[in-house]
């Protein structure tokens, strides 16, 4: 997986780093910044999305694409599409141009909008990765749960360098019977979710 990346995939992962990093150093303003996750988080997602069960594959904070192209890489191995929901019109229309480019409309799908409204659609998620604001993530995690199926993984990022807003959600999943759950030091922190049935 990790050694056929298209050349221009990896074009516009680095495009996009670039930018992450530039942002981060010459302090643009929070609602600004793309807040992507690194590199070493993106082959992560990939390793577990691939080894997810079948069912529909969504993404919840789509931000310029970034991820969305990580995940990618597993649904081509899986044949299937990722789901991607996204608020803002100027990450919108970043991740517009990211799938365009990567020629990946075949296998994302960009849903404009709140997730929150979007996830009673699905009956059969099995793999779901949560970036988005902090204040909707246990909302997200409640609704998902319950859609998920047997064997199926939640990923939510920022669980470590947010810890204090998430503490909550993050302690709801780690005592949830629903599932098993760990926090995983990768990255900004991971918060690893498999559904038991």
């Amino acid at each position: 997986m990790f050694h056929n990346i298209p050349d221009i995939v990896k074009k516009r992962m680095r495009f996009l780093e670039n930018i992450d990093s530039r942002d981060r150093d010459d302090g643009t303003t929070r609602m600004q910044r793309l807040r992507q996750i690194p590199p070493e988080t993106g082959k992560f997602l990939s390793l577990l999305a691939a080894s997810a069960p079948r069912g529909e594959f969504i993404e919840i904070g789509t931000s310029a694409g970034y991820s969305s192209l990580w995940i990618a890489l597993a649904c081509q191995i899986h044949g299937i599409k990722l789901k991607t929901h996204e608020v803002l019109e100027s990450k919108i229309k970043l991740a517009k141009e990211t799938i365009k480019i990567t020629e990946m409309e075949d296998i994302i799908e960009l849903i404009e909008g709140d997730a929150r409204k979007f996830i009673k659609n699905y009956d059969n998620i099995a793999f779901c990765f949560l970036d988005a604001e902090k204040e909707i993530y246990e909302e997200c995690y409640d609704l998902v749960i319950p859609k998920m199926i047997k064997g199926g993984l939640l990923i939510a990022d920022n669980a470590i360098n947010h810890y204090e807003t998430l503490k909550t959600m993050i302690n709801k999943a780690l005592t949830d019977s629903r599932v098993d759950a760990i926090v995983v030091p990768i990255g900004k922190g991971e918060l690893l979710c498999r559904k038991n049935y």
